[in-house]
């Protein structure tokens, strides 16, 4: 073979950087871009240059073809042809993936009978569905570092999503393939198999965990362990090399057992539901390169065929993890005691390399997920895997190995770990200069331990820029969206002081039938928990719950359980209601009974407890309502305030003046007086609202009243989060759309 007159490692760095130029273009990743160049032409590797530049026709065709794809969709569809492995049933929901005319649809519906959930959650064929819904386009993200729904499907090629309103009839085939495959394995397990035992089979043999596992998967991500599912090197290496040991045993040659192990691995690659994780330890399997090539190799392979790789949160960890497993392997010993060792550091180094894109995507961190990992990997690939292989195809014969129990021990061992280890540590989200700045600077601390001033210099310098993420400069005051509800966070420089007002959460009108019942998120672990987490808060210092309607405390239990609250402020009238007395009483927390004149320090003054509430039945009108001056600027917070409570406020304060107002309930017709703004006088008004939601807030006639006074009205409907921060001795207002 002719020694490549370049390294191939070289190449591929400045591969993924046009990559990420093109496709996700930063001025910092332009300035290291070129600075690379400047290298390239000093080592005087000039052939390098005629494959950059097809590569930059390339990925730029890839994206000018993929945004004109995502502009020409169809308006209406009427048929569409279902990805079997894709179908999900969740309590009354369905979703899967679906094709039509070439294109990809994630679709939506709600199932309207028990019988049709049992016959959607045992279709094992594929087919058609004639269906009457809607298209549209899928939502972006609606908080600052918060899920885009639109990146994450246009990954996958899908641009629409479908809600299906009714089905007009189902058009099965006896078609094969491979999906279907693995859809009746997984129906299979699901039959033959108890819970918890089933979840770990489909996750371990095929890539798939139901939504029932959904409590195990918190557990298992808060310990820093969930990759354990992810199927990926030690799933690929354990049937590989099965396969090569069960067809030596059958005298084949080494040769034949090669040719062999492709059409195997494509078979394996389909089961698994072609995860980027498993195709790429599958590829660096079958080259025949070494080491940091074998790698170089397989990812210039990869942004050939899945040029969309780089741009999943999966690709990107399971690319890093394997160049970094490259750089940091090390040659087994006959002592036992000096592999520990030498595994415990290469883990440690791989932990440190993968820890700023955990961090940017997750933005917390378990320290002793290392240790964790070290463990439970030997429990899943000695025990788990192997007894669950035998199970699985011992099924077959119609007898069940009984082996729940295990999978139950496990689980108690796994909740007993993680009581004292519930909380991992927030680091918060680097932006794109500090993620780099992380990588060059973990990579050099790692070539240069052994010299202790470097080491010394280039650790410090990773621990100021975490701080820099987990402690922001700015000070800000936020307006989460989180839907229809209310959350707002105000924030004080470097987190010294933080206070939230209401959590949110959903407003549930319809009792379910058994069937019906999902396991579902709550609205907060989409919204408000991701943005505190992406700006360092690992704990709140003062939660003030301003009344008991669940669109303002309702996500206050799922709150506590992931972020730690030093006290929680209620009204006395909140504490007549005994459903959240109940709520109070299981999170455990510090309560503190706020009265009229109350007053917590924050942004160099202090935020103010105006009312504690009129009623005293912690209803709308006894609502907390909160004031401060911050910086010169007067902002009043009023919860769900209705119009009595607006006059009993003015009342008390009649010389109350405003710049920006938190609008009652909504912008509601049953708030903002038109006499109470205008005494008020506020410049900005600020509506926490959800889109399309079903009571039409905010309300026309208040709108008016506002447009009236010649005020400047934001909402999170329109805007998505609204953040005021303090920027050249003045409040800046920004917001994510």
């Amino acid at each position: 073979m002719n020694k490549i007159p370049f390294p191939l490692i070289y190449l591929v760095y400045l591969l993924v950087l046009l990559y990420f130029l093109i496709f996700s273009f930063h001025f910092s990743l332009l300035v290291l871009f070129i600075f690379s160049l400047i290298q390239l032409f000093r080592r005087k590797y000039f052939l390098m240059l005629p494959i950059l530049i097809l590569f930059t026709i390339y990925f730029s065709s890839c994206l000018l073809y993929d945004q004109k794809n995502a502009e020409h969709q169809p308006n209406q569809l009427s048929k569409i042809e279902y990805q079997p492995d894709s179908i999900e049933v969740n309590g009354n929901r369905l979703s899967f993936i679906g094709t039509s005319c070439g294109k990809k649809y994630q679709v939506y519906y709600q199932l309207k009978t028990e019988d049709e959930q049992k016959f959607f959650k045992n279709l094992d064929k594929n087919g058609t569905l004639v269906f009457t819904g809607t298209l549209s386009k899928p939502e972006g993200a609606r908080n600052y570092n918060g899920f885009n729904n639109v990146k994450y499907l246009a990954s996958q090629n899908i641009y629409r999503q479908i809600n299906i309103e009714s089905i007009n009839g189902i058009q099965t085939n006896s078609n094969f393939s491979l999906q279907l495959l693995r859809r009746r394995a997984i129906i299979h397990i699901q039959k033959k198999f108890p819970s918890p035992c089933s979840n770990y089979i489909t996750g371990l043999l095929f890539g798939y965990l139901g939504k029932d596992f959904g409590e195990m998967s918190d557990l298992y991500s808060s310990l820093g362990i969930i990759h354990l599912f992810a199927l990926s090197g030690m799933h690929v290496n354990f049937f590989l090399d099965w396969f090569r040991k069960i067809f030596l045993r059958l005298g084949l040659t080494r040769e034949k057992i090669k040719i062999l192990q492709i059409p195997f691995s494509i078979l394996y690659a389909f089961l698994t539901g072609l995860s980027i994780s498993v195709i790429r330890a599958l590829v660096q399997k079958l080259l025949p390169y070494r080491k940091i090539d074998n790698f170089a190799m397989m990812l210039i392979l990869i942004l050939i065929f899945m040029p969309k790789a780089l741009l999943t949160i999966g690709g990107q960890l399971t690319i890093l993890y394997a160049f970094a497993m490259c750089m940091t392997s090390f040659k087994k010993t006959k002592k036992a005691q000096t592999n520990v060792v030498n595994y415990l550091w290469s883990s440690i180094c791989l932990t440190l390399v993968a820890l700023p894109l955990l961090i940017f995507y997750f933005h917390s961190f378990q320290p002793l997920s290392i240790l964790l990992t070290f463990i439970f990997s030997f429990i899943f690939s000695t025990i788990l895997l192997p007894l669950i292989i035998i199970a699985f195809f011992v099924s077959f014969t119609g007898i069940i190995i009984p082996c729940n129990f295990i999978f139950l021990v496990l689980e108690g061992l796994i909740r007993a770990i993680d009581k004292p280890l519930h909380y991992p540590f927030v680091f918060g989200s680097p932006n794109i200069v500090q993620l780099l700045l992380l990588f060059i600077f973990t990579g050099l601390f790692i070539d240069f331990y052994r010299h202790t001033k470097m080491r010394l210099f280039f650790l410090s310098g990773l621990i100021l820029i975490y701080l820099t993420c987990k402690y922001p400069f700015l000070p800000t005051i936020t307006v989460i969206d989180v839907g229809q509800g209310d959350s707002i966070f105000l924030q004080d420089r470097f987190d010294k002081q933080n206070i939230l007002i209401d959590t949110g959460g959903k407003v549930s009108f319809m009792k379910y039938a058994p069937w019906q019942s999902a396991q579902a998120k709550t609205n907060a672990e989409y919204t408000l928990i991701p943005y505190l987490q992406s700006i360092g808060v690992g704990k709140i210092d003062h939660l003030i719950l301003t009344h008991t309607d669940d669109d303002h405390v309702g996500d206050f239990l799922k709150l506590a359980d992931k972020i730690k609250i030093s006290e929680v402020l209620v009204s006395p009238g909140e504490l007549s209601n005994p459903v959240f007395v109940s709520k109070l009483t299981k999170a455990n927390l510090p309560v503190h009974v706020v009265k009229t004149g109350d007053t917590i320090p924050i942004f160099n003054s202090k935020l103010e407890i105006l009312s504690s509430g009129y009623t005293g039945k912690g209803d709308n009108n006894d609502s907390i309502i909160t004031y401060g001056n911050f910086y010169g600027s007067r902002f009043l917070f009023t919860g769900d305030l209705e119009r009595e409570g607006e006059k009993e406020l003015i009342n008390n304060f009649p010389l109350l003046k405003v710049d920006v107002l938190k609008a009652g309930h909504h912008g509601s017709k049953t708030s903002s007086d038109p006499d109470f703004i205008e005494r008020i006088g506020p410049r900005i008004a600020l509506i926490s609202v959800g889109k399309n939601n079903r009571y039409g807030h905010p309300n026309q006639e208040t709108l008016e009243t506002y447009n009236k006074n010649k005020i400047k009205v934001l909402r999170t409907d329109l805007y998505g989060a609204i953040q005021f921060y303090r920027s050249s001795n003045q409040w800046q207002i920004r917001t994510v759309k």
